[in-house]
């Protein structure tokens, strides 16, 4: 099942990542898919807010993972983008997070496709400037 969503600044984009979190479940698994820029954090940022984590969340590039334990559920926010082989998952111990008490949120989860559980939800935010400077089209895949 496929939905599209229109978000014409970026408060759009985090109150869809907001009505996101607020219906995720224990062991959800979402995948952020988009380039530099496009909002991935905005996004993820309103989808804590969702979970009612009240850190400030932030892209853990240069940590990969993130936890936010202090929400209604705990968030394990991932960003692949410097990982140069998906083998680094496994010394990540990816499945003790896809599969455990949380939700995980995967950025650049097209870089480890190979380990991202088929049930995963897929959210791609895209830009299209004809549409203007801060639109974006963001798709939600459900399996």
């Amino acid at each position: 099942m496929e939905e599209i969503r229109e978000s014409f600044k970026p408060e759009d984009t985090y109150d869809i990542g907001k009505e996101l979190g607020e219906k995720a479940a224990r062991g959800d698994v979402y995948t952020l898919i988009g380039d530099l820029g496009v909002g991935k954090t905005v996004f993820t940022q309103g989808f804590a807010a969702g979970l009612h984590i009240e850190d400030y969340v932030n892209s853990p590039t240069f940590t990969i993972i993130q936890e936010y334990e202090d929400g209604r559920l705990p968030l394990y926010h991932f960003d692949v983008y410097r990982i140069g082989d998906v083998s680094e998952m496994d010394e990540l111990g990816y499945e003790d997070y896809f599969y455990g008490e949380g939700v995980c949120l995967i950025e650049w989860a097209d870089l480890v496709k190979e380990v991202i559980p088929p049930e995963a939800v897929r959210i791609e935010i895209m830009k299209d400037l004809e549409k203007g400077f801060d639109y974006r089209q963001i798709r939600i895949i459900r399996p």
